[in-house]
């Protein structure tokens, strides 16, 4: 009987253990889908240059209309969480991005500009939804002190959609491009009906799975004090640092095909997509080896050397070396990894209660994404392409002095 009653314990704390790890698991696939949404949205951005006929400039608007959305919609996907929960919130978003994946039915067959805006739009009201909750999520399963490390891992993952969106893209979108006839849109039509269906297949998983609640309310860490959300200069510092980061992470990737085609003799688009997504697998390595590293160094000093080094190459990027400027800004996207989930896990660490609206705002951040590709556009279509890669080197300045001051911190 007395085993028995030390057994009962032990099992149940393996049971919250594994069910832990199966919300980890599940919340983690998020990550991939977003990832892989990105990832074609760099190559549809060439690809309407190229069938559409639209600007440099005028492609930036689906950056605005993606990462607009993100804007809109991060406060009032915190406050319906905040109501109904993080599993109600992520079966919401799941709904929406399936209900703008299918939206490219219509637009394709229009061949609209405006209504492929609107599909990206609704894709990222989606997108919003899913990442203020799963962002918290995953650094608040397990201990504290792995915050940054956890999301990391997590996101590591999204790198890995954003690798596997380029080269679909890419195999799929300029091949048609290429052929005769009007099917140039039947291929985007037909890869974005296949994410809704994986996208609906996942939001049946997530609404048969039990999840285990975020502790938002468990006291704070010894030493912290209780004050009010935008009292916490680590929180109101990441907003404005994650603004900027995202701004130049989407400038980098909207405008790397049309840098590559125009700095690498003989690339094609299709080339140029490939070569995006080994900017995306350096992306992902950079997110795996870097979560490694984490474990030795100080995650805010990380934040602040790999900022300080993409500012360098972005300067090699500006200076326009054929095929040289290219790999270094290949290598921009190996050193921003860890910039997006280390300003998060470090903004909205020991929020407390604060946690759900301190998530919302981060993520609202994200409307610097939207801003950023049209006014690169229209320094790409004045002056040239490399030249606009100065606005992303301004915004990894940004990130440097926060590295720095939560280093101090």
């Amino acid at each position: 009987m007395l085993a028995d009653k030390t057994a009962a314990p032990a099992q149940v704390v393996a049971n919250a253990r594994a069910n832990l790890r199966w919300a980890f698991i599940l919340v983690t696939s998020l990550f991939f889908m977003w990832g892989l949404s990105y990832g074609l949205l760099d190559v549809l951005n060439k690809h309407f240059q190229e069938t559409l006929h639209v600007t440099k400039a005028q492609s930036g608007l689906l950056q605005a209309a993606y990462f607009g959305a993100y804007f809109l919609v991060a406060l009032p996907a915190g406050y319906f969480m905040d109501k109904r929960g993080y599993k109600a919130g992520i079966l919401v978003g799941l709904c929406l991005y399936a209900v703008g994946a299918l939206l490219f039915v219509p637009a394709a067959s229009a061949n609209s500009f405006a209504l492929f805006l609107l599909a990206l739009f609704v894709i990222a009201c989606g997108l919003g939804c899913l990442e203020t909750a799963a962002n918290p999520y995953a650094t608040v399963l397990g201990d504290a002190k792995g915050a940054e490390r956890r999301l990391n891992l997590s996101q590591s993952f999204n790198g890995l959609g954003q690798f596997i969106g380029p080269m679909i893209g890419g195999t799929l979108f300029f091949s048609a491009t290429q052929s005769a006839g009007g099917g140039d849109q039947n291929m985007v039509k037909m890869t974005y009906v296949a994410i809704a269906v994986l996208v609906l297949g996942i939001a049946l998983l997530f609404s048969r799975t039990r999840l285990p609640d975020i502790r938002e309310d468990e006291p704070l860490p010894h030493g912290v004090v209780a004050q009010g959300l935008w009292q916490h200069a680590h929180f109101v510092g990441g907003v404005v640092t994650q603004f900027f980061y995202v701004a130049a992470q989407v400038g980098v990737g909207a405008f790397f095909i049309n840098y590559a085609t125009e700095h690498w003799d003989d690339v094609s688009n299709q080339s140029a997509s490939y070569l995006l997504s080994i900017a995306m697998i350096c992306f992902m390595i950079g997110r795996f080896f870097s979560t490694w590293l984490m474990g030795r160094v100080k995650p805010a000093t990380l934040l602040a050397c790999y900022s300080l080094i993409n500012i360098l190459l972005c300067g090699v990027v500006m200076m326009s070396i054929d095929g040289v400027s290219v790999v270094a800004l290949i290598a921009v996207f190996f050193f921003m990894s860890i910039m997006f989930p280390t300003i998060f896990a470090l903004g909205v660490k020991n929020m407390g209660k604060h946690t759900k609206r301190a998530s919302s705002f981060m993520i609202m951040a994200i409307v610097g994404g939207a801003i950023m590709p049209y006014f690169m556009g229209a320094i790409a279509d004045h002056y040239s392409t490399a030249i606009s890669y100065v606005l992303p080197l301004l915004c990894f300045i940004v990130v440097l002095f926060y590295g720095i001051h939560q280093r101090r911190h």
